[in-house]
């Protein structure tokens, strides 16, 4: 061909604009949006007797897609698929590769951890076949997803609600949510209490006044440790302590170290992030993966600034441990770069990824500040600063630790202090302590004066219920889902209503409850974290030890058919309590009640069938329309926006896109929003005023 060209195949349109500009002219670089191939959703789609063959089809919606890459590839030279590099990319490229009859022996697959000029130009020079194990890997998981969600799913539409759903990975961890809010039921507190004496360097008893003070914690009696359960108790200690002298037995010096973290996992970074920004971690993933995808960096153009954000690995190249140690040589100095190595919890089976790092580091967070959004520059620093300290030396403190004796009492007081920063130049762990503080210099035999003896009674408390970030930890150690799953996980389990949020802590509803209750009765090995974990490991062995995928898929559905056929039979229609509203139906007098349909929550009659009333639910705010003075309440718009605006809708039509308050403008009048800034909680809605405060 005079003009042939090789055509690029990859996900999502972002991806291949910055890739298209790395490649040049004589390259074709156009996206497949995601799958182009699926199981039906009209039906199961699994020929179960015919050893589990999934009947795949063209996803609805997808057609313009398909024929336009159909054209592409008649007029290209060679075809290279671009998709991301684990089993979902893998499969995607293997259902585009039969869309368009390429031969399975054909080297068209490229991949790259990273989407920098050099990693595309490598892959590009480096096609391999699709690797079969990795689709068979990810066919297992779809096709044991479709049996439980399309088999028990209806089960739970016919006994309990329509719209529910069950799925293999999603019921594990409901259960591990519903369990925590069961301990946390069951928890009975027992009282205990702490005793401290706030000491002195000098001997003087009650010597207020004396400058170097500090706190020592009674932790023993007679050399064994003691608890102290009620205020008896207590007091008897307190009056005991006050008839002895307060002397250091033994004063311990050292220095303590404190290693830097690895690089983020997946699962790190949603956990971090939940922490430290209070990201969801739906959230971090769609933000990570637009720093993946790439970004317009002023000065730079177009540039993929982190690694592949799906990984299980700590590890990373060379290449990457060359730069990082340059740069920290640079700009902090020698002492400040260390060999460090790091070692996966778990077996390697994504270790074919590094651990998400920037691309570049000499791309700061500062530097592409303006180029990015506050969530992408927040995103952005807090992976770089990762990387960065765990190429770093350790934190060292120098710490103290002092034995002080009272009769047959002993007390432990600590201190430290840091002397060298280490990593935490740049990186500063979420749970450190930035007002440690060093023991004024004891001796062994020293006398001391007390200032205060303290005695606090306490309680011990329940477990506590889980957030986002420590389900995701769970999730991980426990061996449930993949850290790609666990963003959708939570996120179903928040639209089935089976979870809510309450501040940042996830609570199991009634529903939730109830759908648990009987997973565990009826289908104990899809609820049992145990059985869960150990089918994770055999599905990555259809990856690692290549097994086949069709057995494994066999040896759950024999149990599963079962359990199906028991369910249904022994299951009785679950009545579930009605939320009453407080209101009255206007047309039968019966209460009203909250209830869910397939389009959300609505308010409908307890009378029906009788009774056919339903009302939409109204979300008052504390505002009222300046035009009409009537409520002014919370809507969602078409494509899921919040906005709020005037209940007397259609005959008015002021609308607000944030929260409107019943505080008016000092300087116009107009009613002030919510809207929280650097400088300012509050601005005028009169966009013409311009008022803030």
């Amino acid at each position: 061909m005079a003009n042939s060209k090789t055509l690029v195949i990859v996900e999502s349109p972002s991806k291949a604009k910055t890739i298209g500009k790395f490649l040049g002219s004589k390259y074709k670089v156009v996206a497949s949006v995601g799958h182009v191939r699926d199981l039906p959703k009209s039906k199961l789609g699994i020929d179960i007797d015919n050893n589990f063959e999934p009947q795949y089809i063209s996803i609805r919606g997808k057609g313009d897609v398909i024929k336009a890459m159909r054209q592409e590839a008649k007029n290209a030279d060679k075809i290279y698929l671009a998709t991301d590099p684990d089993r979902e990319g893998e499969a995607i490229s293997w259902h585009i590769a039969y869309l368009l009859g390429l031969d399975d022996k054909q080297a068209c697959r490229i991949v790259f951890n990273e989407i920098t000029k050099n990693a595309i130009q490598h892959a590009v020079k480096n096609p391999r076949t699709i690797d079969a194990k990795l689709v068979d890997a990810q066919q297992a998981r779809r096709v044991l997803d479709r049996l439980v969600g399309y088999q028990i799913s209806p089960l739970l539409w016919r006994k309990i609600r329509r719209g529910l759903s069950a799925g293999r990975v999603q019921s594990a961890a409901l259960k591990l949510i519903c369990d925590r809010e069961n301990a946390i039921q069951a928890f009975e507190p027992q009282e205990y209490w702490n005793i401290a004496a706030i000491l002195s360097d000098q001997a003087e008893r009650n010597k207020t006044s004396a400058k170097k003070k500090f706190t020592a914690k009674l932790i023993e009696y007679k050399g064994k440790k003691i608890t102290v359960n009620n205020k008896e108790s207590a007091e008897e200690i307190v009056n005991a302590l006050n008839q002895h002298k307060y002397i250091v037995k033994k004063v311990e010096k050292k220095e303590r170290s404190k290693k830097s973290y690895a690089p983020f996992t997946t699962s790190s970074l949603q956990q971090d992030a939940a922490n430290k920004l209070s990201f969801y971690t739906k959230k971090t993933m769609m933000i990570a993966q637009q720093l993946y995808e790439g970004i317009e960096v002023k000065g730079h153009g177009t540039v993929g600034l982190v690694t592949y954000i799906r990984t299980d690995s700590v590890r990373i190249s060379d290449e990457a441990k060359s730069a990082a140690k340059e740069f920290i040589e640079r700009q902090y100095g020698k002492e400040y770069s260390a060999n460090n190595v790091f070692s996966n919890k778990k077996k390697d089976v994504q270790d074919a990824h590094e651990a998400i790092r920037p691309s570049y580091v000499d791309l700061t967070p500062e530097e592409v500040k303006e180029s990015l959004t506050k969530d992408q520059y927040n995103l952005y620093k807090l992976i770089w600063s990762r990387f960065m300290a765990s190429q770093m030396t350790a934190a060292v403190y120098d710490s103290v630790a002092a034995e002080i004796e009272n009769g047959d009492y002993t007390l432990k007081a600590n201190g430290s202090k840091l002397k060298f920063d280490g990593y935490l130049r740049v990186y500063q762990e979420s749970n450190e302590d930035d007002d440690e503080k060093m023991l004024p210099h004891l001796e062994d035999g020293q006398q001391l004066g007390l200032v205060e003896l303290l005695s606090e009674q306490n309680f011990t408390q329940p477990p506590a219920r889980y957030t986002e970030a420590s389900l995701v930890k769970d999730l991980e150690e426990k061996n449930i889902g993949r850290p790609s799953t666990y963003a959708p996980i939570i996120a179903t389990l928040m639209e089935r209503k089976y979870v809510s949020r309450e501040k940042k802590s996830l609570l199991p509803t009634d529903l939730g409850s109830i759908v648990t209750q009987l997973m565990e009765k009826y289908f104990k090995e899809i609820v049992d974290v145990g059985f869960t974990a150990e089918l994770e490991d055999r599905l990555d062995d259809i990856e690692v030890k290549n097994l086949d995928w069709k057995v494994i898929v066999d040896d759950f559905y024999k149990v599963l058919k079962d359990e199906i056929e028991v369910a249904d039979k022994e299951i009785e229609k679950v009545k579930l309590e009605d939320e009453l509203t407080g209101e009255i139906c206007e047309l039968c007098g019966k209460p009203m009640a909250k209830k869910s349909g397939r389009f959300g929550d609505f308010i409908a009659c307890t009378g029906y069938p009788e009774c056919k009333n339903t009302k939409p639910i109204i979300n008052k705010i504390d505002a009222q329309c300046p035009k009409c003075g009537k409520d002014i309440i919370a809507r969602k718009g078409k494509n899921g926006r919040l906005f709020y605006g005037c209940s007397g809708y259609p005959e008015c039509n002021q609308v607000y896109w944030n929260k409107p308050t019943n505080k008016k403008c000092p300087e116009c009048g107009a009613l002030l929003l919510e809207k929280k800034t650097k400088n300012s909680s509050f601005v005028c809605s009169n966009s013409e005023c311009g008022y803030k405060e």
